[in-house]
């Protein structure tokens, strides 16, 4: 470590691309690589060769020079979604095998799309991770306060057991009522299995107890996220043990942590596979979160559109305190803390489909992936998708895309459009690729206007963040009602930026009953020795994993939030407690205060019932070891004179117009602070390419940041002369 400068590797594995950000001695490098989905540690490694050449440096120089390596993956949601897991036995208390199976609420629609939810008459349970025959319950009980009421039968542990082995099962979930207020059940099963199956005999079998997973409240879903952890945990063991072996082999002893979906990390081989789901968006929304406070902007849209999905988070009043209020992987309810994200199929890799019900022109969610990619990949593609378009209409450089080490085949991609898309519409193959575009950006600007809406906010009071390796391409498509886009030099590898200046947040959650406000004396709480007993306890597991991970204690920060309710409500609503410990009612009346104001914002003041006494569900304690945070540099403006930045022109198809225009080329990393462009114009950079339609404007801030944003006045397309003194300065160059 340089200083208080941590050096760093941070990559991130998207469904097209891997991204790569090297922080050494204070400077920043990116990269991509084509992820390799049949083996994430191929395009790991990839990613980092090719970030080391950027910096002038082979593998075996960087690795002993860095600190810490963060990854978030798609690991656990891959193996999920091919439904590669081994067989898993869940043992349970008996008389509640069918707890699972019956689920909670509307159990159909968890996980569906809106579309297919409006289709009731189709919708059906998710065939069970767990098969009933797989699932066996033990004689045994512990009450609500954790006392024991059942001895464990240890004879009849042994008996379901075997029955579990004999049909098949490789790897066991332990959940039983209750556990998570005493574990000396399920602890006892986990010696019974060792006991009786050894390692030697049978090889790896994975026991997981769900009191370990997640100690709270919630029998299906604390038991649903330890099936989950125990279906995906080989997967993943077997995809980070072959990039740690090659990590190490290379020459890098630093740590290795992997992004959390909390918004925080943790060391690889300590993090349950739940935790690493969605990771990649929540490393977009915390980096969005930073910059928006170094930039001064209090409400953010995180918009990141990639190959495969496009990801929307929101920063609100300098916060991005947002959880999932029943929180969802794939199709099934689980107990983790998850920052509030919405994922859907929108990306550059989104294949267009005409759907045979109304000759009806869809794009995705389906996805062309990275392999084989896009029709003008040319690596095998034979379905038409958002690129294909966006190179047909002349907005990307097939020469230069990926920095010009993938050039794309322009004619298989018009081949493609026409003959799928054009054709079937009876449309030009320009029309039909602007339909493309005008889709997916409607599906987005759709996404985008609907989640800031239900959470109570108005669009208009929102700025955009524009990333991912599409989104400066789109941006001007999906705006919709938000005031302006800015857009970052880093945007196509802004998930793995945002994971490099993310703080290292490890989350601790257990549920306690307690009533904070009596609902007929309305007399506060007076028992301090259980809520600050708990809260100690928490504090005293964290300190534990920080030695465990060599991280320094003494500079970790503590932060409390807690799960209230009103007395007769349902509704709990999790808020920052500004106090650790209960010491007087002063304290006690402390939280309530900020319990109340959160609720009120969230459900309305109406809603507001102190009479009926406040109850408190569970304790989250954060323990934050602050990472150093760029400060962004600010430059003189220089005017808005862009000239010098062009590079020539191109015909481009402006739906705006309906016709091909000679549209000037724009070199991003030549344009100054102060610059602005009028649109039809395409500004071109070595990993994107930002689109600036008629009607909008691009210019350059002090940050050396790109600001997107509609014209006071739209200029006419034909008065957008190109400089012809410029372009014979740049050369005349036509691409």
């Amino acid at each position: 470590m340089a200083g208080n400068r941590l050096n760093s590797i941070d990559i991130d594995v998207g469904g097209t691309f891997t991204d790569f950000v090297l922080t050494l001695d204070g400077e920043r490098t990116i990269a991509k690589a084509p992820t390799t989905p049949y083996d994430l540690s191929v395009c790991f490694m990839n990613a980092i060769e090719e970030g080391a050449a950027e910096a002038g440096l082979t593998l075996e120089e960087l690795l002993p020079r860095i600190d810490v390596v963060r990854y978030s993956t798609t690991v656990a949601m891959n193996r999920l979604i091919e439904r590669k897991g081994p067989r898993v036995g869940l043992i349970t208390t008996e008389g509640h095998e069918d707890a699972v199976l019956i689920g909670r609420g509307a159990q159909w629609t968890d996980g569906t799309r809106l579309a297919e939810r409006r289709n009731l008459a189709v919708q059906h349970k998710p065939e069970p991770l767990v098969p009933r025959r797989l699932i066996v319950g033990v004689k045994e009980r512990v009450d609500s306060t954790g006392t024991v009421m059942r001895p464990l039968d240890e004879d009849d542990v042994r008996r379901k057991l075997r029955i579990l082995m004999e049909r098949g099962a490789r790897a066991i979930v332990v959940s039983l009522l209750w556990s998570f207020m005493n574990p000396a059940h399920e602890r006892r099963v986990r010696e019974i299995i060792r006991e009786e199956y050894k390692a030697f005999h049978i090889g790896y079998l994975p026991v997981v107890l769900s009191s370990q997973v997640v100690a709270k409240l919630g029998e299906y879903e604390r038991t649903m996220t330890a099936v989950l952890d125990a279906y995906l945990q080989r997967a993943m063991q077997t995809e980070l043990s072959s990039t740690w072996d090659k990590l190490r082999e290379a020459g890098y002893r630093g740590s290795f942590l992997m992004i959390h979906n909390s918004g925080g990390s943790g060391e690889v081989f300590k993090t349950t596979a739940s935790r690493t789901y969605n990771g990649g968006p929540v490393s977009g929304l915390m980096g969005s979160y930073h910059l928006a406070q170094s930039l001064g902007y209090h409400n953010v849209v995180a918009g990141d559109m990639g190959g495969t999905s496009f990801d929307i988070g929101l920063v609100v009043g300098d916060s991005v305190r947002n959880y999932e209020f029943r929180p969802i992987i794939d199709h099934w309810m689980v107990s983790i803390t998850m920052l509030q994200t919405l994922s859907i199929g929108a990306g550059g890799g989104s294949i267009a489909w005409i759907n045979p019900i109304g000759n009806q022109l869809n794009v995705g969610p389906r996805s062309a992936g990275s392999m084989p990619g896009p029709v003008c990949y040319d690596q095998g593609g034979t379905e038409p998708t958002v690129t294909d378009a966006d190179v047909v209409l002349g907005y990307i450089n097939p020469d230069t895309y990926y920095g010009g080490r993938m050039p794309l085949n322009r004619a298989k991609a018009e081949r493609a459009i026409r003959e799928r898309i054009a054709e079937p519409l009876g449309v030009p193959v320009e029309e039909a690729a602007a339909l493309i575009r005008r889709i997916v950006d409607q599906n987005m600007a759709s996404a985008i206007k609907r989640e800031i809406h239900l959470r109570g906010y108005h669009p208009e009071d929102f700025i955009l963040f524009a990333f991912g390796g599409a989104g400066p391409t789109h941006v001007s498509g999906y705006l919709g009602d938000l005031a302006k886009a800015v857009v970052f030099p880093s945007a196509p590898v802004f998930c793995a930026l945002g994971s490099s200046i993310m703080d290292i947040v490890h989350v601790y959650e257990t549920s306690k009953r307690m009533i904070f406000l009596e609902s007929l004396t309305q007399k506060w709480t007076e028992d301090y020795e259980t809520f600050n007993a708990t809260v100690r306890q928490l504090m005293d597991q964290a300190r534990q994993d920080l030695l465990a991970e060599g991280l320094p204690a003494d500079g970790a920060t503590f932060s409390l939030e807690l799960d209230m309710l009103y007395g007769g409500q349902v509704n709990v609503k999790r808020m920052a407690s500004s106090v650790l410990f209960l010491e007087s009612e002063k304290d006690v009346i402390s939280v309530y205060e900020d319990f109340e104001k959160e609720f009120s914002e969230a459900f309305s003041p109406l809603v507001v019932n102190k009479p009926g006494g406040v109850y408190l569900d569970n304790f989250v304690l954060k323990v934050t070891v602050p990472t150093p945070k760029p400060v962004l540099p600010e430059s003189a403006l220089e005017g808005e004179d862009a000239k010098a930045a062009i590079t020539g022109s191109r015909q481009a198809y402006w739906p705006e117009t309906r016709d091909w225009v000679e549209t000037a080329l724009y070199d991003a990393d030549s344009l100054r602070p102060g610059n602005v462009i009028a649109g039809p114009a395409v500004v071109e950079a070595p990993l994107t390419t930002i689109v600036v339609p008629p009607g909008m404007r691009y210019s350059i801030d002090r940050y050396g940041l790109g600001v997107l944003e509609s014209l006071a006045a739209p200029v006419s397309t034909h008065s957008q002369k190109i400089d012809a003194e410029a372009l014979a300065t740049a050369g005349g160059r036509a691409s």
